[in-house]
């Protein structure tokens, strides 16, 4: 399950607009309470650096930033957004192939239609699996 916050989401969606027509990304950063559950409490907008309206890829030195501010935090990285332009919130297979961390939350956010669709994801060993997202204010 990925608990977010409401400002976190707010600035994510945000970010993804701003991007398009390009796919945007960035890092979502906070706590793992819990086996399986994350509470997201930062976000992490970050370049993508493949400039692709089909493929992301964060920008390293985006990634090296938002993993040192959360553990200044007290936090860590606990997934990756990025936005599908042309398609569903649901990963692609070049997505569960390139995911890292088979412990991170993958969140998709759709610009498909008029209004954005979000949805997270577990990917681990070639599978996927959807999960809650619950919004926190």
């Amino acid at each position: 399950m990925l608990l977010i916050r409401k400002k976190v989401l707010d600035s994510m969606l945000s970010h993804c607009l701003d991007g398009y027509p390009f796919e945007a990304c960035g890092l979502l950063a906070g706590t793992a309470p819990d086996p399986g559950t994350a509470e997201a409490t930062s976000c992490h907008p970050a370049l993508n650096i493949a400039a692709s309206a089909r493929v992301y890829e964060v920008e390293p030195k985006g990634l090296l930033v938002a993993d040192r501010a959360a553990e200044a935090a007290g936090g860590q990285i606990v997934g990756v957004y990025h936005s599908h332009t042309h398609t569903d919130a649901a990963p692609s297979p070049t997505d569960v192939a390139q995911a890292p961390d088979p412990e991170w939350h993958y969140v998709l956010v759709s610009l498909r239609d008029v209004h954005p669709s979000v949805r997270s994801w577990r990917i681990r060993g070639g599978k996927t699996e959807e999960e809650p997202v619950v919004l926190q204010w």
